[in-house]
């Protein structure tokens, strides 16, 4: 009896073992899927440790340095969530460059036209007091709202405060600037009476219309209707007052022209374009070089040549000016530059049309004569 009772065990041990490797293989399985959850909750412990610790610094530097409230800020800054989202999207690496004739079809199209001159009719009065206090063209300002926002539609999901805690206490390899972004917010919170649990923006903690970091809130923010405020998210006066402030600070000249389109002569000898920011060239130097184009600007004015890719095959060529180069200060790229200088032109123009002599108002009247027709600047393929 014991040995017969002994055979069926062996036999289904024997039969487990042998069984594609069964019973090993979900042992192996189960140890391996126990060992990773270990790790995830030791790493999830250590990245939980390495966020308090962060935090408390932060504070610790806030009580020393600005006199906040240790308890009060600790708590505001515990109730921020930190949001995987968000870092999700910060680390994501680029799919490609976008090319300039898909990039210059997200923004220059006949939507977002519309939707400016229809944004531009509703705020006349406002653009042009804003643009002849800052010297600033009424269509740059509407342009860079477009561009940013879809004029104010789209300014963001996240609490700023989550997405800056999250990047300055979560994602080391920028830590510090998003610290120091952080250390922005909580000031301008403080100076301007908000709740900083409230304020809304991007996932990079960009706010507003305009989308202003708040070291740029700090620097260029303006309460321009003078009701005690800077409000960039509610108050288009600000809003637009506080664009225009931060082109005059970084030296936009009234009446300047920004860019042309230019050709190369059959003699053309210079270098191929780098597409950088600086403007080492002159006006006279890219004429020598073989470009042709028709400018405003005298021959020892500053410029530089920029080639972006017209189709699949081709590339068109740009001459850009000082005004050029002060739109890439708000954001760091020939083809944003490039973009919101035509969609503001195609928006002037539109507005223009549907407005009488009488109605139109004088900033686009002044404006008229210092740009060339649309299908040159802003219709090209």
């Amino acid at each position: 009896m014991s040995g017969a009772q002994r055979t069926p065990t062996n036999n289904l041990y024997s039969e487990s073992a042998s069984r594609a490797g069964g019973g090993t293989r979900i042992s192996r399985g189960l140890l391996i899927a126990f060992v990773a959850l270990a790790f995830c909750v030791l790493a999830h412990a250590d990245d939980k440790a390495n966020v308090a610790k962060a935090r408390t610094a932060f504070v610790d530097k806030m009580v020393a340095e600005h006199g906040f409230d240790r308890d009060a800020l600790s708590a505001t800054l515990r109730s921020a969530t930190i949001d995987q989202s968000i870092l999700d999207a910060i680390s994501r690496p680029a799919e490609r460059v976008v090319p300039w004739y898909e990039y210059r079809a997200i923004f220059v199209n006949e939507a977002r036209i519309a939707a400016g001159t229809r944004f531009w009719t509703e705020h006349a009065g406002t653009i042009q007091s804003i643009s002849e206090r800052y010297g600033v063209a009424p269509e740059m300002l509407v342009a860079i709202i477009g561009v940013e926002t879809y004029f104010g539609q789209r300014t963001g999901k996240y609490r700023v405060l989550d997405s800056l805690a999250t990047l300055a206490f979560a994602y080391p390899p920028r830590a510090k600037f998003f610290g120091g972004e952080l250390e922005q917010f909580l000031l301008l919170t403080r100076e301007e009476g908000l709740d900083p649990k409230t304020p809304m923006g991007s996932y990079a903690g960009a706010m507003g219309a305009g989308q202003f970091i708040p070291s740029s809130f700090r620097t260029y923010a303006v309460d321009a209707d003078g009701d005690g405020k800077r409000d960039i998210w509610n108050d288009w006066a600000d809003v637009l007052g506080s664009i225009a402030n931060y082109f005059k600070k970084n030296g936009w000249q009234t009446g300047e022209p920004v860019a042309d389109p230019a050709t190369r002569s059959a003699a053309w000898n210079g270098p191929e374009p780098s597409n950088a920011l600086e403007l080492a060239e002159t006006v006279g130097s890219l004429e020598k070089q073989g470009y042709v184009f028709s400018t405003s600007e005298s021959p020892d004015a500053p410029a530089a040549a920029f080639a972006l890719e017209a189709s699949a095959n081709s590339s068109e060529f740009w001459i850009g000016y000082h005004n050029f180069k002060v739109i890439t200060r708000y954001n760091r790229s020939p083809k944003y530059a490039l973009a919101a200088h035509q969609l503001g032109q195609a928006i002037r123009s539109s507005y223009a049309a549907i407005a009488s002599p009488n109605a139109r108002d004088g900033a686009v009247a002044a404006a008229e004569p210092a740009h060339a027709s649309l299908s040159a600047r802003s219709e090209r393929p």
